[in-house]
C-alpha cells in the first residue's frame, strides 16, 4: 500500500486529538475548548471544521470503518495483482493491515467500544453495515485458505481474531509491551495460530 508522506490537515489533527481525549475521558468528559487547545485553536474555532462533538464522533467511527474496509479491499486487490495472490498471502495481508490499525489507532478501538451507541441511528447503521462488509471480506479469504471450514465457523473465527487484535488498548502501558515490530509479529503469529486451529478441526 502507498505510505502517506504529506502532513495531516487541521481537520485530521482535530479528529486525532478528539479521539485521544474521548478515549481517555469519555465523550461527555471532554469539552470543545479542550479539543481546540490540543490543536492550538480556540474552541469556537473548531466550528469552522465541525458543527459539534457529535459530528466529530460520527466522522471518527464511520471513518475508521470505511478505512478498514477500503484498506482491506485494497490489500487483497494489490496482493492479488502484484503478489503471489495465494489465499495464504491474502490472509497475511489482511492480518497485517488490521494489526497496523490495532497498534496505531488504539484510541479508536476504545472509542468504538464505549461510544458507538451515542451515534445517530443512521450513522450507527452505516458503521454496522461497513463492519459486516469487512467481516465478509475476511471470511471469503479465510475459506479460500481453509476450504473445509464451514462458513459459520469461519465467520466466528474472524470475529475472535478481531477480538484478539483489538485487545491492544487493554495490554498495559506502552513501555510494558514489546517494541512495535515485535508486538506486530506476535499479534500476527497469534492470529495465524487461531485460523490454523480452526482450520485443523474442519
Amino acid at each position: 500500500m502507498t505510505t502517506r508522506t504529506d502532513a495531516p490537515t487541521r481537520r485530521e489533527q482535530i479528529l486525532k486529538e478528539a479521539a485521544r481525549l474521548f478515549a481517555e475521558r469519555g465523550f461527555h468528559g471532554v469539552g470543545v475548548d479542550e479539543i481546540g487547545a490540543a490543536v492550538g485553536i480556540s474552541g469556537p474555532g473548531l466550528y469552522r471544521h465541525f458543527p459539534g462533538k457529535d459530528a466529530m464522533l460520527a466522522e471518527l467511527l464511520v471513518g475508521i470503518s470505511e478505512r478498514l474496509l477500503t484498506g482491506g479491499q485494497l490489500r487483497v486487490t494489490e496482493d492479488g495483482t502484484s503478489g503471489d495472490g495465494s489465499p495464504e498471502a491474502l490472509l497475511d495481508a489482511l492480518i497485517e493491515g488490521h494489526i497496523d490499525f490495532a497498534l496505531d489507532d488504539r484510541p479508536l478501538i476504545t472509542l468504538h467500544d464505549r461510544e458507538l451507541d451515542r451515534l445517530r441511528d443512521t450513522d450507527r447503521k452505516r458503521v454496522r453495515r461497513l463492519q459486516r462488509q469487512y467481516v465478509e471480506l475476511w471470511v471469503e479469504v479465510v475459506r479460500a485458505r481453509y476450504p473445509l471450514l464451514p462458513e459459520t465457523e469461519a465467520r466466528a473465527t474472524v470475529h475472535a481474531v478481531f477480538g484478539l487484535l483489538n485487545s491492544t488498548p487493554h495490554l498495559g502501558r506502552p513501555g510494558a509491551l514489546p517494541g512495535r515490530t515485535a508486538m506486530a509479529a506476535l499479534l500476527h503469529r497469534l492470529a495465524r495460530g487461531a485460523f490454523e486451529a480452526a482450520g485443523e478441526q474442519a
